[in-house]
């Protein structure tokens, strides 16, 4: 990343640092519980860190529709529990050893355990929600969650499959960016936004979790295991086809396409290396093609924050879509 993008990151987390210190701590309150078992585990996977872009985006569209009261650092510790709870419940399903550079939680405990303390890490979101004491904000939440396990559900239906353009958008969609869409939306419920401003703003959440995602899927075929603190091309070798590879599924030779679909099935790089498909999605331009996209999704996104006056926060989410497309993990 720039020095001047450094310096901009710097300058947001600034403007955001007691409010998230303070979801932090509120994160940290409210994983605990009388079963120990639930708090280590919700304390490990808390302090695995992460870059709670998630919570920050509540706060900024919040702040940037004038809310100043104490709601957003609640209803910030109930995305990240929720965004938390379907990480724990994605490394189980996925047989994930490696979480951000650490064991994931279900090698330290087990499977049983991390699916309850997933399960429970949802509870607790609702039942701080529920506090709040608006339908809208439940129905939100209730509707963001179907989507998700859906998500979930549809990729494990599809794996060892090819997908097209729009099989992918629709799981993306449901795993990550309805998530960020909703994030801005939860802000907007605070800061009395009419209906429009929460659409446009929730767009915007869209477009950028669908941003954050493609570049995700781009940096798990390309960044080095030090970088991403996993193992490379864990798509793939999951059997799962993201952007780029759907691109040179399409746009390959049929020696390409065999390769490709051979890894997909396969689950593995055990008849195709993954250096032989790195060289296959460069010929075709299908990395490029992904990171195009991503590119587009990002300023779309900057467009639906039209609708909001100039302030300092509206400018942080400005450079949030700068920040997700330049992102190097």
């Amino acid at each position: 990343m720039s020095t001047a993008a450094i310096t901009t990151a710097k300058e947001v987390f600034d403007l955001l640092r007691d409010d998230l210190v303070a979801i932090e701590q509120e994160f940290e309150r409210l994983s605990t519980s009388d079963v120990d078992s639930i708090t280590e585990i919700a304390g490990y996977l808390r302090e695995g860190g992460g870059k709670r872009i998630r919570p920050a985006l509540l706060l900024l569209a919040a702040k940037a529709l004038g809310y100043t009261g104490s709601s957003s650092i609640r209803l910030g510790a109930v995305v990240e529990m929720v965004h938390t709870a379907t990480l724990v419940h994605d490394d189980i399903i996925d047989v994930a050893h490696i979480r951000r550079g650490r064991p994931s939680a279900n090698t330290q405990w087990g499977n049983s355990k991390c699916v309850l303390a997933g399960d429970w890490l949802y509870m607790q979101a609702f039942r701080v929600a529920l506090e709040e004491r608006n339908f809208r904000i439940l129905d939100l939440l209730i509707s963001l969650t179907q989507q998700m396990v859906e998500g979930e559900l549809l990729q494990m239906e599809r794996l060892g499959s090819a997908l097209n353009e729009q099989e992918y958008y629709e799981l993306i969609y449901r795993k990550t960016a309805c998530l960020f869409r909703v994030s801005m939306q939860l802000g907007c419920v605070l800061g009395g936004a009419s209906l429009q401003v929460e659409e446009l703003l929730g767009d915007y959440g869209r477009n950028l979790g669908l941003a954050f995602q493609i570049v995700d899927d781009v940096l798990d075929l390309t960044a080095s295991e030090g970088v991403l603190g996993k193992p490379t091309a864990s798509d793939l070798r999951e059997g799962k086809a993201t952007l780029a590879v759907v691109h040179a599924l399409q746009h390959g030779n049929v020696a390409e396409r065999a390769d490709i679909v051979a890894v997909i099935e396969d689950q593995s790089f055990n008849r195709i290396s993954h250096e032989r498909i790195l060289t296959i999605l460069q010929r075709n331009g299908s990395l490029d093609y992904a990171m195009l996209a991503a590119f587009a999704h990002a300023e779309a996104a900057r467009k639906n924050l039209s609708i909001l006056p100039d302030s300092e926060f509206k400018r942080a989410l400005l450079w949030v879509t700068d920040y997700v497309v330049a992102r190097e993990k």
